[in-house]
């Protein structure tokens, strides 16, 4: 049930959303880089945890730091605490990823919840000893910023057919080996 009100909620907002082009997306490495990756993601998926645990350190140093690639987070919400959390890490506006690789990084401690009000408790106490000096409640009840997250996944499921995170687009293909460095490296050293 909760999964179908989460669908029902993404098809009435995007209904009703008008796409903002000032809210930045969270970049990290070279803007014009040659090779452009794109990591649709849940912020509650332990898979999309784990990509950023294991595959993503060795990625930005071998690529992204070097300005051989680029990566854009974008939003795949797959329940209401990931689209809470979601809008909370694009809520500085910087297009900094700082909040959303401690969220990743530390996904256990936040995660907690059996209602959304938990889960927001949870995760506004875990954002406040991390240091991380936001409106909490500004963020969660952004409509712009919820609109941009929603669409994310729409243009996702849309675009590129995506219905599991964390899924990887490469220069407008999608990815479709087993998402570890090893074989991530390999696609991308037949990009440069």
């Amino acid at each position: 049930m909760k999964k179908i009100i989460f669908i029902l909620l993404i098809f009435i907002c995007a209904s009703s959303s008008s796409y903002s082009k000032e809210i930045k997306r969270i970049v990290v490495g070279n803007v014009d880089a040659k090779i452009s990756i794109i990591a649709f993601e849940s912020m509650t998926c332990s898979h999309c945890a784990d990509f950023h645990k294991n595959v993503f350190p060795k990625l930005k140093e071998e690529y992204l730091d070097t300005g051989l690639a680029k990566i854009e987070f974008r939003h795949f919400p797959l329940d209401m605490a990931a689209l809470n959390a979601s809008k909370v890490s694009q809520c500085k506006n910087d297009g900094k990823s700082d909040i959303l690789e401690t969220l990743y990084a530390n996904q256990q401690k936040w995660i907690k919840g059996s209602s959304i009000q938990e889960a927001n408790k949870n995760l506004q106490k875990f954002l406040k000893n991390e240091g991380f000096n936001i409106d909490f409640d500004a963020c969660i009840n952004n409509k712009e910023i919820e609109d941009f997250v929603l669409n994310d996944r729409i243009e996702g499921a849309k675009n590129f057919k995506i219905n599991a995170t964390p899924t990887i687009i490469i220069n407008n293909e999608k990815f479709e080996k087993t998402l570890n460095y090893k074989n991530l490296k390999k696609a991308l050293e037949k990009m440069i």
